[in-house]
């Protein structure tokens, strides 16, 4: 009887170092030299379940959150957290020029909503004034849905990610007890 054909699956871990680039590039690049030994921090390029789950949380929140330089939020949360400072600055490209406009909608109706008002309409005129008088009366529904969408898709995120994790890891290890047992 021929050998079952070998599976050649691989780790989460594995698999998602295939696509980062190994930190010690990163510390001999000459345009993060700035950040000196923080780039050298071992627990910003950890693959671990929580390190990744955490990271896609703070990417997710930020990417939500619409502030020039939510990069920068990104990266400043992944070394206050303490989780992978790649995925969580990669997750943030989540929101880009095809999803920012419908992403502030969602996050100005839904901070409309947690207020009590109706979101009222907005007739658009390319003025200063305009942009003054309704930037005043969207910014604190926007301010809340964003922290609001972005705490829910953060904590999806890390819980799609923990249990994923967990059950591509349960498999791997099921399917080498079963190569492992005797066959009868």
């Amino acid at each position: 009887m021929a050998p079952a054909a070998v599976q050649t699956a691989t780790m989460p871990r594995t698999f998602l170092r295939r696509f980062l680039p190994h930190p010690e590039r990163l510390t001999q690049n000459k345009s993060l030299r700035w950040l000196g030994p923080l780039i050298e921090e071992a627990h910003l390029f950890h693959l671990n379940r929580h390190a990744v789950a955490m990271a896609v949380f703070v990417g997710l929140f930020c990417a939500l959150i619409p502030l020039p330089g939510h990069l920068l939020l990104a990266a400043l949360l992944a070394v206050l957290l303490r989780c992978n400072l790649l995925i969580s600055t990669m997750m943030v490209f989540v929101s880009n020029p095809l999803t920012i406009a419908p992403q502030l909608v969602l996050v100005y109706e839904v901070g409309e909503w947690l207020l009590g008002r109706a979101p009222e309409p907005i007739a658009f005129e390319f003025n200063w004034q305009w942009l003054w008088h309704q930037g005043t009366g969207v910014l604190t529904p926007v301010a809340v849905g964003s922290i609001v969408c972005g705490l829910i898709a953060g904590g999806l995120g890390y819980l799609v990610v923990r249990v994923l994790w967990r059950w591509r890891v349960a498999t791997l290890w099921q399917a080498r007890a079963k190569r492992r047992r005797p066959h009868s």
